[in-house]
């Protein structure tokens, strides 16, 4: 695209410089070229003469001249700008803008796709809720994160792969079938003790209620796993019911009871106190994360003989770097920031690379009505569900509030907002554009109007509000690749954001079924490249891109 062609023009001046000894290769491949910030800075801003400078031992501005002098010789460029000390802007000649069009809609819903990534494998590992429970709004986020950075990793030229992995083993599943069958037992009228710290939603009655339709009074001896596995398979059942409607899929299920039946959580131990990094205290087997530069150790086996979540977190990641993935993504909610220092460590210290791991913590989500928090009633449990968000807001709403934030920062998801059918409600905004281009398109072939790429009709789109968005539309692949390589969906959220209120904004100003056939014909072709970049920027966080609304 035009900045990738921008970079190639820089290089090659950088280039020349060296040829005539006006500066050394030093700086090669460390300066920048971006898009500035304020206006009247350039289409492009180089840093190039600060870089070269503090390597060659020179002034910028005695870097600048030079290179700027080069610019300006170069077809494309319209005038050269030296500022501060010693940026370089580049003005670019207006029509080049409008070759953005031809490939856009030479591309289709390939464009804007790149092989950065270089098909290298990436395992994102998200959603991973224990099964214990429907979907709550938390759960949500995690999936529509996690769903969103594979997307773009996709999109980015990587070879991606989803997993989720099925905590089906530890303390909180015994729970979950004691719970079970107490109230099987309850239902039944015979006596059972439920737990303490037992799951209390209505769904457990539910799951009891099918067993008695199944079997009547028939498991009433039974031991407490096949509660527990009845209560599970049902459970996951409705998880995936859940992720299903949001358009979320799993290529990969990882078993963490398969990393106790083959031992290999205890290789684990075994490894790491053969390296003096585990001991025995108090009943109790530790890690010394001490001397992996934590402030304590961490118990990784209980007294009871039960292993912290800290262990079978170890051994699957191990898992990951045996099946040979270059980069694994984790997905987790900000409540394991404390846990995630120790994993890696752990790892690290088996001899595995854990800069291949990179993990993402969101934080949670708050639900407003009127203003206020609030919490929506449900049959199922007291937490609010997926479900009922969707049944509330639909599935593209709830996709789009929960990426319009970065995963760092909390989400106030506005209820009444999130309803209105209205150009105050973003996702209404983005998606509107898209039916609006469509329904221009509809009265453009009615009255018998088409689109003309040819580049003399381009040249009619000179009104600023034409220029703003072909520069918008040819940063495109450029957000992508960023998004992909900063797993950073809410940038293409942001970016879609950006681009609608500029179409809205021309729209408002401009008409584009004119009586000037030429004029028309350049803006059908301008408002057909926008419907594209409108529709795969829509997919590719996958939400739907409709043609009327």
């Amino acid at each position: 695209m035009i900045k990738s062609r921008i970079k190639a023009i820089v290089e090659r001046c950088f280039a020349e410089g060296v040829r005539q000894g006006l500066w050394s290769t030093a700086a090669e491949g460390r300066y920048t070229i971006e898009v500035p910030k304020r206006e009247g800075q350039g289409d492009f801003s180089t840093n190039f003469a600060m870089v070269a400078a503090g390597v060659d031992k020179r002034k910028p501005r005695d870097l600048a001249g030079p290179m700027a002098e080069f610019l300006a010789k170069e077809p494309m460029i319209e005038r050269v700008e030296i500022a501060g000390p010693g940026f370089i802007n580049l003005f670019l000649d207006k029509a080049i803008w409008a070759t953005v069009l031809a490939p856009i809609h030479a591309q289709g819903e390939q464009f804007g796709r790149c092989d950065a990534g270089a098909g290298r494998r990436v395992l994102v590992e998200f959603v991973s809720a224990n099964p214990t429970g429907p979907l709550s709004v938390g759960h949500g986020r995690n999936a529509v994160l996690g769903d969103a950075i594979a997307r773009v990793l996709e999109a980015g030229g990587y070879a991606v792969q989803r997993e989720y992995y099925f905590n089906d083993a530890g303390r909180q599943m015994r729970v979950l079938g004691e719970s079970t069958r107490a109230r099987y037992l309850e239902l039944l009228g015979l006596a059972g003790d439920f737990p303490e710290d037992g799951y209390q939603g209505d769904y457990i009655y539910d799951i009891a209620r099918s067993m008695i339709a199944e079997g009547g009074d028939g498991f009433a001896q039974a031991e407490v796993a096949v509660f527990k596995d009845r209560a599970q398979k049902a459970i996951f059942v409705d998880i995936d019911a859940t992720l299903k409607r949001i358009g979320i899929g799993f290529d990969t299920y990882f078993n963490e009871h398969t990393l106790y039946e083959d031992g290999r959580i205890y290789e684990v131990v075994d490894a790491l106190r053969a390296r003096g990094l585990v001991y025995d205290q108090e009943g109790a087997t530790w890690f010394k994360t001490t001397e992996l530069g934590q402030e304590q150790d961490r118990v990784i086996i209980k007294s009871s003989g039960e292993p912290t979540y800290r262990l079978p977190d170890i051994a699957y990641h191990c898992d990951k770097f045996k099946r040979g993935y270059d980069w694994m993504v984790n997905v987790f909610g900000s409540d394991h920031i404390a846990t995630v220092p120790d994993v890696l460590a752990g790892v690290r210290a088996l001899g595995y690379d854990d800069s291949r791991i990179t993990v993402v913590l969101y934080q949670f989500v708050t639900l407003l009505r009127d203003g206020k928090q609030v919490k929506m009633s449900t049959r199922k449990a007291t937490f609010v569900t997926v479900d009922e968000l969707v049944d509330e807001v639909g599935s593209d709403a709830l996709r789009f509030f929960f990426l319009m934030r970065k995963p760092d920062n909390l989400i106030e998801f506005d209820l009444d907002l999130a309803k209105k059918q209205s150009q105050e409600n973003p996702v209404y905004y983005v998606q509107y554009a898209h039916a609006r281009l469509c329904s221009i398109e509809k009265m453009a072939a009615e009255q018998g109007k088409t689109a003309d790429l040819a580049e003399q009709g381009l040249k009619r789109l000179v009104e600023p509000e034409e220029y703003a968005l072909l520069k918008t539309m040819a940063d495109y692949p450029t957000m992508v690749a960023g998004a992909a390589a900063d797993l950073a969906p809410h940038r293409v959220v942001f970016y879609l954001m950006e681009l609608a209120a500029q179409f809205h904004g021309f729209y408002n100003k401009h008409k584009v079924l004119t009586e000037d056939g030429e004029l028309t014909a350049a803006r059908l072709a301008l408002c057909g490249g926008l419907k594209r970049v409108f529709r795969n920027g829509l997919h590719l966080i996958g939400l739907t891109a409709p043609e009327s609304m």
